[in-house]
């Protein structure tokens, strides 16, 4: 399929090419991929003041049948790039701020959001690169930017920037090992194939 990066095509030819690069990338992965078209089509009617009024019970349903029935929490504002693979899914919770880049990697039980200041004020919400494969149990808060390529480990809590190329986890996550593009490509290879 054709790169519509970069390119000059209306928001609907991006969505839908959206659509097809995440429904090849959870092959397998029923729950995933309707997920995710369910999360691209409610994010394409929300961008469009229009199409708010015409399907507005579309995103009732939405809410309903994603977020109660699924438990899986992916606000149709979070601004997420072309295959995204969503393992499992259970528990996943992403603000509508957050930016994921293309081809990362979420598992269950994760939340990218926002902290709640003493002051009653919000910290700005995380910022993903491209590439990124967050484990299970992952909890990344506040305005925190994770580079390209980046593996973080199950269970770790994310309040600190992380460089590009690395391996973070614990609690807090801190780097424990830096990698080279070619290693870490090939260790997300399942992805770009």
């Amino acid at each position: 399929m054709e790169d519509f990066n970069n390119k000059s095509y209306n928001s609907l030819q991006k969505k839908t090419y959206n659509i097809f690069q995440d429904w090849k990338i959870n092959e397998g992965n029923i729950k995933g991929r309707i997920v995710l078209v369910l999360y691209r089509l409610a994010s394409l009617i929300r961008s469009k003041k229009i199409l708010v009024i015409f399907f507005f019970w579309y995103l009732l349903f939405y809410r309903i049948f994603v977020e109660w029935f699924l438990n899986i929490e992916i606000h149709w504002n979070s601004k997420i790039g072309k295959g995204l693979r969503l393992e499992h899914g259970h528990g996943t919770v992403i603000h509508g701020d957050a930016t994921l880049g293309n081809y990362c990697t979420i598992r269950h039980l994760t939340t990218i959001g926002i902290i709640k200041h003493d002051d009653g004020s919000y910290s700005h919400t995380p910022q993903l690169g491209n590439n990124v494969d967050v484990g299970a149990s992952v909890t990344i808060i506040g305005g925190v930017n994770i580079g390209d390529n980046v593996l973080i480990g199950a269970a770790s809590l994310v309040v600190r920037d992380i460089p590009a190329n690395t391996t973070a986890l614990g609690n807090p996550a801190r780097v424990v090992k830096r990698h080279e593009v070619a290693e870490v490509s090939k260790q997300i290879s399942y992805v770009v194939e």
